[in-house]
């Protein structure tokens, strides 16, 4: 009997009625943190050990470390390809997927598995940082950024900045508006903007609930910035590049920012 015809059976089994896998919205959003150097997002999953958790996933094999590794592989080549969009250097990323894939041959039980999955998305999301956070900005200013990477979800004030690297913050500003050729408030509005993009293509939260998690000061707020920065409103935007990430070769295009 040929598979097609096995699958046919499988599919009229009740059985597998009973299996229902997780929503691939979570795995989206993994995948995002990890390709934009979201440390805390991605450490927080491996703690968690999510990765190795059997509700909603699917199987792959009988056998559950073969199954595991299946898994491994799918996310490494997830990872690999948005990390290389984001701008990791093409021979670095596979590289880095070939040395942790070839790593599973010497692997033979789940717990080993999951080490080396957090290994790796650890690593690959420790590149993507460093990525981000380049070293052409002065210190001040690359503290500057490290600091709204991580506090990208409250309210950030020029003042907050400056009391944290403890400088004044007509300083901070001038230096900031030189090294970037924007506003330390521009350049907060934006990586606001680029977080509100992913939420909205890769997670099932409402207007109102983006606009809470990103500190906005009311929902028509965000919706007007988000309509300034990107040219439509943030409904018209999920509307359009929902999930589009699956073809994880091309990239939704991206609109310019304007300045606040």
């Amino acid at each position: 009997m040929g598979y097609k015809n096995e699958w046919f059976l499988l599919e009229a089994d009740d059985d597998i009625d009973e299996i229902e896998h997780r929503e691939p919205t979570e795995e989206f959003l993994f995948y995002r943190a990890v390709a934009t150097g979201d440390v805390e997002t991605v450490k927080k999953n491996c703690e968690q050990g999510r990765f190795i958790e059997e509700e909603g996933v699917g199987i792959l094999s009988r056998d559950p470390v073969v199954n595991l590794k299946y898994h491994f592989v799918i996310t490494t080549a997830m990872i690999t390809r948005l990390c290389r969009q984001n701008g990791m250097e093409l021979e670095q990323a596979f590289r880095m997927s070939d040395f942790y894939i070839q790593k599973l041959d010497d692997i033979h039980t789940k717990t080993e598995v999951r080490k080396l999955h957090d290994e790796m998305v650890m690593d690959y999301t420790e590149k993507m940082r460093k990525y981000s956070c380049n070293d052409t900005n002065s210190k001040h200013i690359n503290a500057c950024k490290e600091y709204i990477y991580s506090h990208i979800k409250e309210r950030i004030t020029i003042e907050d900045l400056s009391d944290e690297l403890g400088v004044s913050s007509g300083y901070l500003s001038r230096l900031f508006k030189k090294e970037t050729g924007v506003s330390v408030s521009v350049y907060i509005r934006r990586q606001k903007i680029d977080m509100a993009k992913n939420l909205l293509r890769f997670s099932d939260y409402s207007m109102i609930e983006i606009a809470n998690r990103l500190s906005f000061s009311s929902q028509s707020h965000f919706i007007q910035q988000f309509r300034e920065a990107v040219g439509m409103t943030p409904k018209k935007y999920r509307d359009e590049y929902y999930m589009v990430q699956w073809n994880i070769e091309t990239d939704a295009p991206k609109p310019n920012d304007g300045d606040a």
